[in-house]
Parts: structure tokens; sequence; C-alpha cells
């Protein structure tokens, strides 16, 4: 097979990728400097000389300096190239009247939902167990399984199934402050969610996360939905268990009788997300989904991007579309905070990219971060949410979460949103509930290799000139597929049972 040409992605750009990766003794610019070694696919050759100390770029945009002199033609990565400072200098809404024009006109579409008594949308129909604390994690772990095996949910084709959000927290902790309200915030969200028919909270009854604190929160008008019961006021382990399955099989003929009806698209809230990167996310798999970000807010739904540390070194193209100066000062506010906590553990926010991205082609945050943005369209950004908030503005907006891609996953759920579009280039296992993942890859070799785990293969992009444009509509017919009940390959699979972990912020005592 004749290998493809470098890829250069912007004309001020120092390097390109090597889509097919290099042998010994190739000469991929042709400039009559073979190379001394091997380059896998995806990683970066040098398309000019660099002095070290020079600044090197990728989307036109800074990713670090040379540690060392670097010759055209040669290898660019970790062993000779490291993270640095960025430009800072924000244009605050400049790009704002681009971002408004950017957001196509579409007709109408619709998806088969379930409308909720309250007003919202559902995409999926769970009872939702919740552990208030580590104590209670086990009793709702074994009550789910033995309600699954005994096949009590057979006859209620409209269940999803009896989900258990378990986690290691809820005591141990402070009973206020930022810590305190994260959890709340994470167990109330997935209890209120609207993939959520009816939730039970269960707890030991001595933890901090107290069942009756929690009531405060309840909404009147949906009594019936949420329910509580303590270990120890219920006499024990067993005792719980049984008493957990006989309130599930109380609640299941209510719950049976959502039916799906058509809804809007555009009460969507879809979360973007990217984990197990390589150099192909920021040139095929992230962009398209930013297509399809637009096309969510042509059709006056939501798109969610998250992950905080991995937007370090590219926030300036965010603030670039900010609806408001107020909009922009809560994203700098959390960049802020993200580089005073770093400092604060003595760590850093260039401790990404993990060796699974550098052996896919990834070299600093930098670099990552500006290939992760890409999952953001080009929209403007109309509001920013701290982790696990409701998220109630249409349009493209953000979310404060950690780039651990279950806690993001944790926080962009319990904000309400319906699913999870995640990119990969090295590949995940990831999956998650009440709302479903549709897993999208960055390659070929990738969607070949791991065919159970992958909705879409983006590797087409390269290897068969397919348009951005093109995938990006793929992505969302395959969105509004899965929210009508359409199972996404991580559903198949069953996954999402362990992945809800709520971000731990705060002395654990």
């Amino acid at each position: 097979m004749t290998k493809r040409a470098p890829i250069v992605l912007h004309d001020t750009d120092t390097i390109a990728i090597l889509p097919d990766g290099a042998k010994a003794g190739d000469d991929p610019l042709g400039i009559g400097k073979p190379l001394s070694a091997p380059i896998r696919a995806g990683h970066k050759i040098a398309r000019q000389d660099h002095s070290a100390g020079d600044f090197i770029l990728k989307f036109g945009q800074i990713i670090g300096k040379a540690t060392e002199d670097i010759a055209a033609g040669t290898h660019v990565h970790s062993h000779n190239f490291a993270f640095s400072s960025y430009g800072q200098d924000y244009q605050i809404g400049c790009d704002l009247d681009l971002a408004k024009a950017a957001i196509p006109a579409l007709e109408a579409r619709s998806f088969l939902g379930y409308r909720r008594a309250n007003g919202q949308v559902g995409t999926r129909n769970y009872i939702a167990l919740c552990a208030t604390v580590n104590c209670s994690a086990s009793v709702i772990r074994m009550a789910a399984q033995e309600l699954a095996a005994s096949g009590a949910l057979d006859a209620y084709e409209n269940v999803d199934g009896v989900v258990a959000f378990a986690h290691g927290s809820g005591c141990g902790m402070n009973n206020k402050g930022t810590g305190f309200d994260l959890l709340e915030r994470v167990l109330w969200g997935h209890a209120t969610h609207p993939n959520v028919g009816a939730a039970i909270f269960v707890g030991l009854g001595c933890e901090v996360m107290q069942i009756a604190h929690m009531k405060h929160v309840y909404d009147e008008h949906q009594a019936d939905r949420f329910h509580g019961l303590t270990i120890q006021e219920t006499g024990g382990t067993r005792a719980t268990i049984d008493a957990i399955k006989a309130k599930v099989q109380e609640l299941l003929p209510e719950v049976n009788k959502a039916q799906r009806e058509p809804c809007p698209a555009s009460e969507l809230k879809i979360a973007l997300q990217c984990g197990g990167s390589d150099g192909f996310s920021g040139i095929t798999a992230n962009p398209a989904l930013g297509v399809t970000s637009d096309l969510l807010v042509g059709l006056g739904a939501t798109a969610i991007l998250s992950e905080t540390p991995e937007i370090y070194g590219a926030e300036q193209l965010l603030l670039r579309r900010a609806a408001s100066p107020e909009v922009a000062q809560k994203l700098l506010d959390r960049i802020h905070w993200w580089e005073n906590y770093v400092e604060l553990h003595k760590g850093s926010l260039d401790n990404n990219p993990s060796p699974g991205n550098k052996a896919g082609g990834l070299t600093t945050i930098l670099e990552k971060s500006l290939g992760a943005v890409a999952k953001a369209g080009a929209t403007p950004l109309t509001a920013v949410y701290g982790f696990a908030e409701q998220v109630t503005a249409p349009g493209f907006v953000f979310m404060d979460t950690p780039g651990y891609d279950p806690v993001c996953g944790t926080g962009q759920i319990a904000g309400g949103a319906h699913m999870i579009v995640f990119t990969t280039g090295r590949g995940s296992a990831y999956g998650s509930k009440p709302a479903p993942t549709i897993k999208v890859a960055t390659n070929d070799a990738l969607f070949a290799a791991m065919p159970d785990d992958m909705d879409i293969n983006c590797g087409d992009v390269l290897s068969q000139g397919v348009s951005l444009a093109d995938k990006g509509a793929e992505i969302l017919e395959m969105i509004l597929a899965v929210a009508s009940g359409e199972k996404s390959k991580s559903e198949a699979l069953g996954l999402g049972d362990n992945e809800l972990v709520p971000w731990q912020v705060g002395a654990v005592m």
C-alpha cells in the first residue's frame, strides 16, 4: 500500500503528522534526509529546522518548545520538545459574530423519548438505587443483581433495568463545603435524571451524607419518584436487600407505564468526551464530533464539552467565542482554580498526555488540548457550569470536570446529559448508565481491533476521503437512533454499572 503524504493542519505549522508512520531510511518529506529510526503512525516530523527554545506549532498554535536543536525531517516527540508557556493574550468574544454565523439553519428533528410528568424528556427508563455512602454500596449492588437474576423485570418491557449507583464516599468528609456539595449534586443528579423513572436512596444511617438531609431537595411534585431507607433502621444487610427488592417490585408496574413518543431533538443534551486519545484524534473523530456539536446547536439542543485539564492551552479558542464577558470569566475562573489546585498538590497540568496518548503520537497537554477542543465545533460558548450542576442553557456549553473519564462522565450525566459521545484513538471500554455512551474510533486499525466496543469509525476520513461534514452527520443520526432506544455497543455489552465515580475534593478524615 502506498503511504499517504504527511498531514499539515495549518500553513504556519512547523511539524507534519505521518498518517502511516515511516521506516528507517524513509524520507517522508522528500528533502533528502532519510530517517535513522522508524516512526509510528500518528507521530510528528519537523517541517523545518528548530533551534533549542523555538516554539513548535500545530493547528497554527503553540504546542511546546524544542528542548534541543531539531533538524527538518526529524521525529518530533517527548525526547526533543516539551510543554512551555503559551499565548494567554485572550481576546474575549472577538469571534462571536463568526460563531453565531456558524449555527446551521436546520429543519426540526425528533426522536422517540419518554415524556416525564415534570416536563423532562428521557431516552431511557431505569429504576435507580442510589447509595448515599460506601457502607450501603454492597446492598444496592446485591439487590440489583438478585433482581436481574430472578427475572423479575422480564414482564416490564418499558423498563431498561435496575441500576445500582454505588461509590466510595459519603462519610469521613466535611458536612459542608465543596466536596459535600459535589457529592450531593452527583447523587441528586442521577436520581432525578430524565432517564430515571424512579429512585431509591439507601444509606447506612449514621453517615455524613444523610438521607434526611437529601430530603430537603425533594421536589414535592415528584415525591412518588423518590424513596429512601437505611440499613440500620431496616434491620441489617439481608433485610435491607429484601426491602429494596420489594420496593422495586412495587414500583415496576408504575415505571413501566412510560411510553415512547415523538419528542423534539431540541430536548437533547449530549456530552462530548474523549479518552485514550492519539495523534489522529484532533484530525478525524474530534473535528467530526465538532460538526455534530454544531448540528445539535442548530437543532436547538445542547452540546456539553468538559475535561478542564484537557482544554488547558486551548481555552483561548473558546474565550474568543464566549457569548458574554461573564461566561468568559467563569471559564477563566475554572482555569485559574485548576492551576492553583495542581500547584497545591505539587502536580502539573502537563501530567497529561498519558503514556498511551504519547505512544499514539501526542506529546504535551497543549497539543492534546488543541485536538480535544475540536469536539466543540464553532458555535458560541453560551454557558459555563460547575461539576454536576444542572445544565439548563441550550447551545454549546462547558462543564468543569477532571479529565479522568469516569469522573467526567459522572458529572456530565448528573448535569442531565442524555448520552455521551466518546472519541478514542487508543481504545476504551467505557460505558455509562443511565445515559448510554456512543464510542467513536479515530482510526481504521482501532475500529477493526475492537469491533464490539466501537460504534462509529472516523478512520475513513483519512483512508477513504469521507468529509468531516458527512461524518458529523453520521454521528448525529446515531445519536437520534440511540435516543429512540437503539442500543449502543457499550449498552449491548452491559457496561455502565461501575462507572459512577464522584469527584472527591477535600480532606478524607
